[in-house]
């Protein structure tokens, strides 16, 4: 295992910059915050450590690419930024999130939520769920996995042509795997920045992904017509819970965020920092670390304790009117019971140990 460890100074002139004007920006944060913030660059610090390499398999080692400090980010030429006329995330659905339409609905409903407390200060708003049919996106078998996924460039296509007139940007959602040329195998989800779009699957991020269960149906698929979207009538979905829910949040938070042009993490254990595979998605943290913080709420303007408060509100939000989710594959209505947040024990201690630092 190696440690991406870097000095005190250069973390430090990365979170606060040596540009006159941009240091004076970070000095208008109040006290408390910047209190937070600074632990960024002390070495004892237990909120925010280094970055661990488990093998060369992880994104940094196989794929190198610059850090981005805030004045980098700041000066990005590309870089969009909410507007009060575009203050709004979209969201789609594509197909089923969970295995009856109610598990579905309420399954957007948390991700929305999540969202809003995320991106604290933006509007978060669903779109009309959507058959996969409605896209006209290609489809395939997959040779490995014998699975349906369709094509995420065709559905980025579509996300454009539908984004509203007062949208910052539209994510699509599905569960679904997603492939983005022929030639691949599959991805996790792909945005266009420029366009203001993406589109990510959960598809993976199930427990039973990779069984075999589905092999023969998927074998029945390769004999149905390119155009006949009846093959995703009732279609496989992962069962939904807490493990499932928090890496959707993970997912959909970070791809957002290079949307803003927050690009891979490469100082601390950080949301954004890149990953290659399951394993290291799953090491990766909830939060961002203080030198990506500072660049979302300079693109958004939120308040740093608020939103906090916002994530901790909607970990807590356990509403009795959410439902249960059913057996696998069932499609009856189900009884009533809490959203699955118990995956998000540590990330509630964690936002608490930030409150206590900053109301010392």
């Amino acid at each position: 295992m190696q440690t991406v460890r870097h000095s005190e100074q250069t973390l430090r002139t990365a979170l606060i910059s040596k540009n006159p004007v941009l240091v004076s920006q970070y000095e208008k944060f109040n006290a408390a915050e910047r209190r937070l913030m600074n632990e960024a660059f002390q070495p004892a610090s237990d909120l925010f450590g280094p970055i661990t390499l488990h093998s060369q398999s992880d994104w940094i080692t196989s794929h190198p690419e610059p850090p981005q400090d805030f004045e980098e980010f700041f000066n990005a030429p590309s870089r969009k930024t909410p507007s009060p006329e575009k203050r709004s995330i979209y969201i789609q659905c594509i197909g089923l999130l969970g295995n009856t339409r109610i598990i579905s609905e309420e399954y957007i409903k948390w991700l929305k939520g999540y969202c809003e407390a995320f991106f604290y200060g933006l509007t978060v708003r669903l779109l009309e769920p959507v058959p996969v049919s409605a896209t006209r996106c290609s489809f395939r078998v997959n040779d490995s996995t014998q699975k349906l996924q369709i094509h995420a460039g065709h559905i980025l296509k579509f996300l454009k042509r539908k984004k509203p007139e007062d949208a910052f940007c539209v994510v699509g959602i599905t569960m679904i795997d997603l492939y983005p040329r022929d030639s691949w195998n599959f991805v996790f989800g792909q945005a266009s920045l420029s366009d203001g779009v993406g589109i990510f699957s959960f598809a993976r991020y199930g427990s039973d992904f990779y069984n075999s269960s589905y092999e023969s149906k998927g074998k029945a698929l390769q004999k149905k017509s390119s155009n006949d979207y009846s093959v995703f009538d009732n279609y496989y979905v992962p069962e939904v819970t807490s493990i499932l829910l928090l890496r959707s949040c993970k997912t959909l938070t970070h791809e957002i965020g290079h949307i803003f042009g927050l690009r891979h993490c490469q100082w601390l254990a950080c949301l954004m920092q890149g990953s290659n595979h399951l394993e290291e998605a799953d090491r990766r943290p909830l939060n961002l670390c203080p030198i990506c913080l500072r660049k979302l709420q300079c693109a958004i303007g939120f308040n740093i304790v608020e939103r906090y408060k916002a994530l901790v509100r909607w970990i807590d939000d356990e509403s009795t009117e959410a439902p249960r989710v059913t057996p696998k594959h069932s499609h009856e209505d189900s009884v009533n019971l809490p959203k699955p947040v118990e995956a998000f024990k540590e990330w509630k201690e964690w936002i608490m140990k930030c409150l206590a630092v900053v109301q010392k």
